[in-house]
């Protein structure tokens, strides 16, 4: 774990950043590729993902300020530490599909077809994302005591995120890592058989909540947030109402194949 990369004082990099940065980079790289071989306009894909980037770094912070509202309502001051942290993936996925759908018609894409051609490169930056959470400190695992369990020692991540130090933990980043680019590969795929329009995008709504439901039980952090009574966490919820949302569009595919 290395919270920062190069630190020349008056100068700091953060890996996580750096991670990020990467993520979206090599996402619009791959985006654009499969845009142009799929015979659609990489170019004005990428330009309308960049939009999806931005609402999502804002969304994603968002919802990491609900879900931690009590924290930031006793310590207001604290608001200020969400500009470096990460923030909620799935508050970040949730507010680039409402950008994608508000610009869609601007941009005059199709919409199955357009978050199908994205769907595959999404998991592929997620996956490099999670490295970046690994090195950071963030979203840690619970208590873990088997053989591949890691220990945070780094006291920046302590003081920065409150990552517990000399406990091993189960590596979430790593498993979600993982399982996201295995979902990438399975996507990209599946695109490349040319399935009805949708299909890819549902695929990916219906596994990756899935896999989010199972990972989550994995972790240690309280950040995500807790509803029912601790029954189920924040991204759990959320997870549970992509599953249904992706199997809906499965259904609603299937019975509109050409569409």
């Amino acid at each position: 774990m290395h919270p920062i990369l190069i630190d020349f004082g008056f100068f700091q990099l953060p890996s996580y950043g750096l991670l990020l940065a990467t993520a979206v980079v090599v996402a619009l790289w791959t985006l654009r590729l499969r845009a142009d071989r799929a015979g659609m306009d990489g170019a004005h894909l990428v330009d309308f993902a960049l939009w999806m980037v931005i609402w999502a770094l804002l969304g994603a912070k968002l919802l990491l300020i609900v879900v931690e509202l009590p924290r930031y309502l006793n310590d207001p001051a604290s608001l200020f530490g969400v500009v470096r942290a990460g923030g909620v993936f799935l508050g970040g996925f949730i507010a680039a599909v409402i950008a994608a759908i508000i610009l869609l018609r601007r941009y005059k894409l199709p919409p199955l077809p357009s978050f199908d051609v994205m769907a595959p490169s999404i998991a592929l930056g997620h996956a490099i994302g999670r490295m970046g959470c690994l090195m950071a400190g963030c979203c840690w695992g619970g208590r873990c005591d088997l053989p591949w369990a890691i220990t945070y020692t780094n006291p920046i991540a302590a003081e920065n995120l409150g990552t517990p130090l000399h406990v091993p933990l189960h590596p979430f980043p790593i498993y979600a890592s993982v399982f996201n680019f295995g979902l990438y590969l399975l996507l990209a795929a599946l695109y490349k058989r040319h399935p009805a329009p949708g299909r890819v995008f549902a695929t990916y709504l219906v596994l990756y909540g899935i896999g989010r439901m199972l990972l989550e039980m994995t972790r240690g952090d309280a950040v995500r947030g807790f509803v029912f009574n601790g029954a189920l966490s924040t991204s759990q919820l959320i997870s549970l109402g992509l599953i249904l949302t992706g199997i809906g569009l499965q259904v609603w595919v299937s019975r509109h194949p050409s569409t």
